[in-house]
């Protein structure tokens, strides 16, 4: 019953993983249209940010967080942050390649060099924390 259990929540510590994939395939499927009414009101607040979408960079600094949630915080090392990197920046290029069929939105490699920005330093405030949390 315990190895049940304990397999139970090992598979639910992934729910957060895919509930966050779920949540980029969605607003990705969304064409360039639906997507201009809200992104010109945000670079509008922030004007420094006209030249890039920062979206990117926060969904796939949640994403690896969650990749790290899974994996375990207490568990990651150098590897499993890399492996939760290279997991987001190749969820990132399947979006890129999603978004090839949708209307007005095509796959940009910025976009994924962004993903991939964003999913590392969520790996490098992990890795910190673990520092911190291995040094106490």
């Amino acid at each position: 019953m315990t190895t049940r259990r304990s397999s139970l929540n090992r598979l639910l510590r992934w729910l957060p993983a895919v509930c966050c994939m779920a949540v980029i395939f969605a607003l990705s499927a969304r064409s360039g249209g639906e997507l201009d009414s809200w992104l010109p009101w945000f670079q509008e607040l922030m004007p420094q940010l006209q030249s890039f979408d920062p979206v990117h960079y926060a969904a796939y600094f949640a994403l690896a967080f969650t990749f790290a949630f899974g994996f375990g915080f207490r568990r990651m090392n150098v590897w499993r942050c890399l492996l939760a990197v290279l997991l987001s920046v190749a969820y990132g290029a399947t979006d890129e390649w999603h978004q090839s069929f949708v209307p007005r939105r095509s796959p940009d490699a910025a976009d994924l060099l962004h993903d991939g920005i964003g999913a590392a330093a969520a790996m490098i405030a992990v890795w910190l924390w673990r520092l911190r949390a291995v040094r106490r």
